[in-house]
């Protein structure tokens, strides 16, 4: 191999109910994140953002701002990961997930948060920040 990295680029959504951050169990790792994907050819990073939380939640929201841009390096990838804040419109707890990458579906309390184990530590310190500080 020649050391070339291949770019990914995705989407992320923040999404808070109750104080409560939706969240997604992984099957490979067994880790949590928060619901995001690829951002597919000719698709915003808004875009992107929507689509990702309906296949991985079967919950239909809308991008309430843009957080950040977090730009690393996973394996052989170059990764530009964009962050939205979003708000819960519609939709019950389903698997859409056509990679069937997603083992669990869970609202996740400030405590129950700070037990998991994360895909991304490296989110878990932002991603705090958006459950009211009595509670975490």
């Amino acid at each position: 191999m020649d050391g070339t990295k291949t770019e990914w680029h995705g989407a992320a959504a923040v999404i808070m109910s109750e104080n409560k951050m939706l969240m997604v169990k992984e099957k490979e790792s067994m880790n949590w994140s928060i619901p995001s994907g690829g951002i597919e050819s000719g698709e915003s990073p808004e875009h992107a953002c929507v689509r990702e939380v309906w296949e991985e939640t079967g919950f239909r929201v809308k991008v309430l701002k843009f957080l950040h841009t977090k730009k690393t390096v996973i394996d052989t990838y170059d990764v530009v990961l964009h962050y939205f804040l979003c708000e819960w419109i519609e939709g019950e707890i389903t698997y859409h997930d056509p990679d069937d990458a997603i083992e669990e579906i869970a609202w996740k309390t400030g405590a129950e948060f700070l037990e998991l184990c994360h895909d991304y530590p490296e989110d878990r310190e932002m991603l705090g920040t958006f459950f009211n500080s009595s509670t975490v």
